[in-house]
């Protein structure tokens, strides 16, 4: 009964250190982007964010006042 345990403990540690040896190895392949690369798709994220809430705005504006006509409020 106690062999049992011991090597399922021993299973449950190749386990782990396996995965994270397979972590380690795929993390090396990732091509991680240069300062530049970064700040210029940040940049684009953020336009991106503030024209589709402006575009939100816009059209929440004209249907609340498209709204406004049909309802006489």
């Amino acid at each position: 009964m106690a062999t049992r345990t011991a090597n399922n403990t021993a299973t449950k540690k190749n386990k782990t250190a396996n995965y994270f040896k397979g972590l380690k190895s795929e993390i090396k392949k990732v091509s991680w982007p240069t300062r530049k690369e970064l700040v210029k798709h940040t940049l684009v994220v953020i336009a991106a964010c503030i024209f589709m809430a402006l575009l939100i705005w816009i059209l929440d504006t004209g249907f609340h006042g498209l709204f406004s006509l049909i309802l006489g409020n």
